[in-house]
């Protein structure tokens, strides 16, 4: 897909093959308790679709509907190189165009997409262990991970994370299952009730990665400056392995603390504090991207409010599950991982939960469920960044502007 003679920009082989190594064992269970986990899971998955539906008044589109798959930690690699893969095609095509095709393009991409492929897989082991759930918006499917007729669309449960903080907050299993697959089901009422969404997302960051001007290694060595900054080493320094022989399991491990010779430090200091994404924007990306971010922000605080909406009905312990929840989804585990996440943007996911959650609840309260739904017209009626932070702005505009 982006080789030329055989030589990838980015090995993905190796991102799968790297991140499923280094991702962190789950939490001991049984077969047989596995097994409860997924029958369970996929269980909840179903009833979830039901309380959404009744909830949101809205409907699954003819033709739209997707799949539901409970996976381990690989299984997500897997699933997120692919996407991956299919969503950079254009940006793997122009910076393969503007390498050029002699020797020494070649053997330039060639090491590059190892270095890549490794980099990559670094920060998806980091992940895989982070993710409860999650949608696949742009999700070409493979025999082992089926997704929907026209090539997108596909909902993840990622069972080993679910027990793990269920372990971890100390809260009733079944409840939290179930409280999870609400969250994940409204995500995928919203992309299966409403078709243009998926298409709308798609190109706005089509046109992101179109505004890309800049050539492969230098995209590269940014890349690869933040990934061993954060990583435990810098540019021609090694990081002192662990017991177990892997420099990253030294900066991951929950015992290093700031100071550490895990380079905690280093991704404020030699990124000042930016994620991935800022390193490589233009201005007209920083447009689309509050563009981006908008729709992320509704659809992220559309799926926690839907959840706290719909669980006081089916979950009796979700009081104690939201505020269990939210208490480790502010705090991190340590200073490291508070870096990590700012570096790989996860900071910002929060706040889209909290502004989010915000804007729906306002405009809610404001013209009732119906009135919000007309959110999902079309692009026109879609929040934009100045809107998510002052609901009644999208209240004037949409339900009281000239063409209301």
């Amino acid at each position: 897909m982006t080789s030329i003679g055989g030589v990838e920009m980015v090995d993905w082989k190796l991102a799968v093959t790297t991140a499923s190594r280094l991702a962190r064992p789950g939490p001991e269970i049984t077969r047989e308790e596995a097994r409860e986990v997924v029958a369970e899971l996929r269980g909840h998955a179903v009833a979830a679709e039901e309380h959404v539906r009744a909830f949101t008044g809205m409907t699954t589109a003819a033709g739209h509907d997707t799949p539901v798959l409970v996976v381990d930690r690989p299984g997500w690699i897997e699933a997120n190189v692919a996407g991956f893969r299919s969503l950079l095609k254009p940006l793997m095509t122009k910076m393969r165009a503007r390498r050029g095709n002699g020797p020494g393009g070649m053997i330039a991409g060639a090491v590059g997409g190892k270095v890549t492929g490794v980099e990559l897989g670094v920060l998806l082991s980091f992940l895989s262990s982070r993710v409860l759930g999650q949608y696949e918006t742009f999700a070409p499917a493979t025999r082992e991970l089926p997704g929907a007729p026209d090539g997108g669309g596909r909902l993840l449960l990622v069972a080993p994370n679910i027990v793990h903080v269920e372990r971890e907050l100390g809260v009733d299993p079944h409840d939290f299952r179930l409280w999870v697959c609400l969250h994940e089901e409204t995500h995928r009422t919203q992309f299966t009730a409403v078709p243009w969404l998926r298409d709308h997302l798609e190109a706005e960051i089509q046109a992101f990665l179109a505004e890309t001007d800049v050539d492969a290694g230098t995209l590269l060595e940014r890349l690869s400056d933040a990934v061993q900054a954060f990583t435990g080493g810098r540019r021609g320094e090694s990081a002192e392995p662990s017991a177990t022989g892997t420099a990253t399991d030294t900066a991951t491990a929950p015992e290093a603390e700031p100071g550490a010779r895990s380079g905690a430090h280093a991704p404020e200091q030699d990124i000042d504090g930016r994620s991935l994404v800022d390193l490589v924007q233009t201005p007209v990306q920083r447009e689309i991207l509050a563009r981006v971010t908008a729709v992320m922000s509704l659809l992220e605080g559309h799926a926690d409010y839907v959840m706290d909406g719909v669980g006081p009905q089916i979950v009796p312990s979700v009081v104690e599950i939201r505020e269990k929840f939210q208490r480790r989804r502010a705090a991190g585990a340590n200073r490291l991982d508070q870096i990590l996440r700012r570096l790989l943007g996860l900071d910002a996911k929060l706040r889209q939960y909290r502004d989010g959650e915000r804007f729906v609840r306002a405009v809610v309260e404001e013209v009732g469920m119906e009135g919000f739904n007309r959110v999902w017209t079309s692009p026109n009626t879609l929040p934009t960044p100045a809107e998510i932070t002052h609901p009644a702005e999208w209240v004037a505009r949409v339900h009281r502007g000239p063409e209301a």
